[in-house]
């Protein structure tokens, strides 16, 4: 699996060549997947959610390369720790999420990556990846992470249909008892009643 990801980072640094050398875009490796950094300076305005227009290119480069390889996609807001307040977000932690979620919107309303393979996650100040006592570490931690990543999302597997219990057919899935039903006394299949 690491070794399929080389070979997505190599496409995506030929790709996104001109944003790495300007310091807009980073790659790297980690343990759950290929990171790639869209740092703010290069794709939003401070205090935006909404993408810059002079970005979108970049970004439909990274969404066409997603497109291509089916692994799932967690999407990562991340701010600094100067406090926002504005009258769209009330702190970072707004910021960080709506970022996130309005990638993941473009995703898949502009680019057709299917939704099921998509998590958007926002973590305002609390995962730098430089210090924040100084303004070029800020501006490093001012950034969405796509993580391209090597473990199926939470809950994709949930989702796949239970296999049939050996020498027979599956069982049924219980239902909720609702509270007419435990007031009426309703009889179950299995004797009890509600």
């Amino acid at each position: 699996m690491k070794e399929d990801l080389a070979a997505v980072q190599g496409e995506l640094e030929d790709a996104l060549a001109g944003e790495i050398k300007r310091n807009e875009v980073a790659l790297h490796l980690e343990p759950d997947g290929l990171v790639i950094s869209l740092r703010e300076a290069g794709f939003f305005d401070s205090g935006s959610a909404t993408m810059k227009a002079q970005a979108e290119d970049a970004f439909r480069r990274v969404a066409q390369i997603l497109q291509q390889h089916p692994y799932g996609i967690r999407v990562e807001g991340h701010t600094d720790p100067v406090p926002i307040h504005t009258a769209h977000f009330a702190s970072n932690w707004e910021l960080s999420t709506s970022r996130a979620t309005e990638l993941v919107k473009l995703l898949i309303e502009q680019h057709g990556i299917a939704a099921e393979r998509l998590s958007a996650a926002g973590y305002a100040e609390f995962h730098p990846v430089a210090s924040n006592t100084t303004s070029k570490g800020r501006q490093l931690n001012r950034r969405v992470d796509i993580v391209i990543l090597t473990v199926p999302l939470p809950g994709r597997l949930a989702a796949e249909p239970q296999a049939a219990p050996a020498g027979g057919e599956a069982s049924p899935a219980k239902q909720p008892v609702s509270d007419v039903q435990r007031r009426e006394g309703t009889q179950y299949s299995d004797g009890k009643t509600g």
